[in-house]
């Protein structure tokens, strides 16, 4: 089939969690699957990254690095922002339309053989096939390592039938509850999982009930802690400022060298993933996995991961973040703080329903003057009804405007030639309101 039938019969199959009943997550399947594939993970090195906040900015960042380093290099990250092909990258470009058609088709079929002679109890989850797609690619593609991002979790999380070189957990939070578990310990416990037996686990202190469990993780597996807190900037009122405006610049030791660090990504919770991602090639460089003192700076320089605090001047100026769960929503406040201290905010809001739209109000909406509640191309999504309802408490003057093309001509309006445009919530809304203005294709 061409790529268009690709896309929709990959669509067709459903995410995992929606499907009626829901499968239990089962990494044997996938391990099944890419058995009959021929193992291509196994033809390149690979680092893993999981968390709930920030593992695909770490995962940008570190890809960023390894290519400045000369390392023919896979990224594997999710969602997408407008096309699919975006979360199977090499050297920074996408899959192609031929290539992922092409690839789609061979992991297809070998699963739908699986499944007629018994292997597989069912066709492979959206997640599960996307994943295969990746690891053929990278392999075909003579990747010699990729930076993997985790979709959900950790433990049971398809990307986790690879070994990787090093595991990094991000900043952990309540996400996900419903299958992760109720408690920061719990859904740590399901992130601890991608850590390996005598491994290399990259961390930085957290949520003490997180802490708590990666610890243990590590010591039950014997594997050997890195912290990255050596690779943060010292914490400054007037650095936090230069941070959010992105004008951010420090130095770092790394590999017995100074490094001098200048940021790509604004807001300083970005500046805990840059130092993860540093840690993370200091590490590979020791493995064998060759990254000079250069490379670190002029790949974290050159890192591009849009709709993350991306200012887009104009009248009125445009900023795109994807704020999907509180600690997201603090994240983007905190920034917004510094960025527009006496600006007039309007807020373009679009989310999941089931994500804590509620929470994410009452932390966003009392800076904005006026909120735009929209409906992101999603099942899932929240009717702008929906939003205004959880939102009810915090008095912010909502306008309800179902359709985004709509929402950007209400947005700009009532921010007018001086105020500031916020588009965020679902990474949905934002990629699709870029794609409108032209600035993502």
């Amino acid at each position: 089939m061409n790529y268009s039938q690709a896309v929709a019969h990959l669509y067709a199959l459903g995410h995992e969690l929606a499907r009626t009943p829901p499968p239990k997550f089962d990494l044997a399947h996938m391990r099944v699957l890419v058995a009959a594939l021929g193992d291509p993970q196994q033809r390149f090195k690979s680092v893993l990254i999981a968390g709930t906040n920030g593992k695909g900015s770490t995962a940008a960042t570190l890809a960023s690095i390894l290519r400045a380093a000369g390392h023919r290099t896979g990224l594997y990250t999710s969602p997408h922002l407008v096309r699919i092909n975006e979360r199977i990258r090499v050297n920074g470009e996408a899959i192609s339309d031929a290539e992922f058609a092409s690839t789609y088709n061979k992991v297809d079929e070998t699963a739908k053989r699986l499944v007629e002679r018994g292997e597989l109890p069912w066709h492979p989850s959206f997640f599960e096939t996307m994943t295969a797609i990746a690891f053929e690619h990278f392999a075909g593609a003579s990747v010699e390592i990729a930076v993997l991002e985790v979709g959900m979790g950790g433990r049971l999380d398809a990307t986790n039938v690879v070994e990787p070189l090093v595991s990094v957990i991000t900043d952990i939070s309540l996400d996900h509850q419903k299958y992760l578990g109720n408690t920061i310990a719990e859904i740590a416990g399901e992130k601890a999982g991608i850590i390996r037996k005598n491994g290399v686990a990259v961390i930085l202190p957290q949520h003490p009930q997180a802490n708590d469990v990666l610890g243990r993780a590590i010591l039950e597996k014997d594997a050997r802690a890195v912290s990255a807190a050596a690779h943060m900037p010292p914490v400054t009122p007037e650095a936090d400022a230069k941070t959010a405006a992105g004008e951010s610049s420090y130095t770092v030791t790394a590999l017995g060298e100074e490094i001098r660090i200048q940021p790509a990504l604004r807001g300083r919770h970005q500046l805990r993933n840059t130092a993860l991602a540093i840690a993370t090639a200091v590490e590979l460089d020791g493995l064998g996995v060759g990254v000079p003192a250069a490379a670190i700076a002029r790949g974290v320089r050159e890192t591009r991961w849009p709709g993350r605090l991306q200012v887009v001047s104009g009248t009125p100026e445009f900023l795109f973040d994807v704020a999907h769960n509180p600690d997201g929503a603090w994240a983007l406040r905190a920034a917004l703080s510094h960025m527009y201290p006496e600006r007039r905010l309007v807020m373009l809001f679009g989310a999941m329903r089931d994500k804590a739209v509620a929470e994410m109000a009452s932390i966003l909406f009392p800076l904005a003057s006026a909120v735009v509640a929209t409906h992101a191309e999603n099942p899932r999504a929240a009717s702008p009804e929906e939003i205004a309802q959880a939102a009810a408490r915090t008095g912010a003057e909502m306008v309800l405007e179902p359709r985004i093309p709509e929402a950007l001509v209400r947005a700009r309006a009532l921010a007018g030639s001086d105020g500031v445009v916020v588009v965020t919530g679902s990474i949905y809304l934002v990629g699709e309101a870029m794609r409108l203005m032209g600035i993502v294709s």
